[in-house]
C-alpha cells in the first residue's frame, strides 16, 4: 500500500516518467484541454461533475509529491488578479507566480516540456496553473 498523498495510479505514473524541467496544468473546467494542451502529454480527467475536485485541492497533492520550481498562471486581459492566486500563494509560499495573459499562457501549455494535463471540476475561472517540476536534493547521506 502506498503512504503518499496521491494514490491516483495515472498521475503517479506520469509524475514517475516526469523529471526535472517537466511541465504540470491543473486546469479549470473551462479549459480547452484538447486543443491548448500539449498533444502528447497525458491526460487525467478528475472533472466528474462541477465543482467536485478543485484546482486547489490537485495541487495539494502535486506538491506534496515533487518539488516545484516554477508556477505559471493564467491571468484576464484586463490585468486583474483571480482571487484563486492567494490560495495558490498559500500553497507554494515564498514561491512567485508568473503571470501571462490567456494566449500566452495557453501556447506554455501546448509546450513540449508539459507532460501531465489534469481536467480538474473547478468553476473558478482563470483557476489554471503551469508547475515546473525541480530537483529533490541528494540525501545528506549522498550529499557527502
Amino acid at each position: 500500500m502506498l503512504k503518499t498523498k496521491v494514490l491516483h495510479p495515472q498521475i503517479l505514473g506520469a509524475l514517475g516518467a516526469s523529471g526535472h524541467g517537466s511541465g504540470i496544468l491543473i486546469a479549470d473546467g473551462n479549459y480547452p484541454f484538447i486543443t491548448r494542451a500539449n498533444p502528447a502529454a497525458e491526460r487525467v480527467y478528475l472533472n466528474f461533475m462541477p465543482g467536485m475536485l478543485s484546482v486547489t485541492d490537485v495541487l495539494k497533492g502535486i506538491v506534496a509529491s515533487v518539488p516545484i520550481e516554477a508556477a505559471h498562471v493564467m491571468t484576464p486581459d484586463d490585468g486583474s488578479e483571480p482571487g484563486i492566486f492567494a490560495s495558490f500563494r498559500k500553497l507554494l509560499p515564498g514561491m512567485e507566480l508568473t503571470k501571462h495573459n490567456r494566449f500566452p499562457f495557453y501556447d506554455l501549455a501546448r509546450g513540449s516540456d508539459v507532460s501531465l494535463v489534469i481536467a480538474t471540476g473547478e468553476q473558478r475561472i482563470y483557476a489554471n496553473i503551469l508547475l515546473v517540476i525541480g530537483v529533490v536534493p541528494p540525501p545528506k547521506a549522498l550529499a557527502k
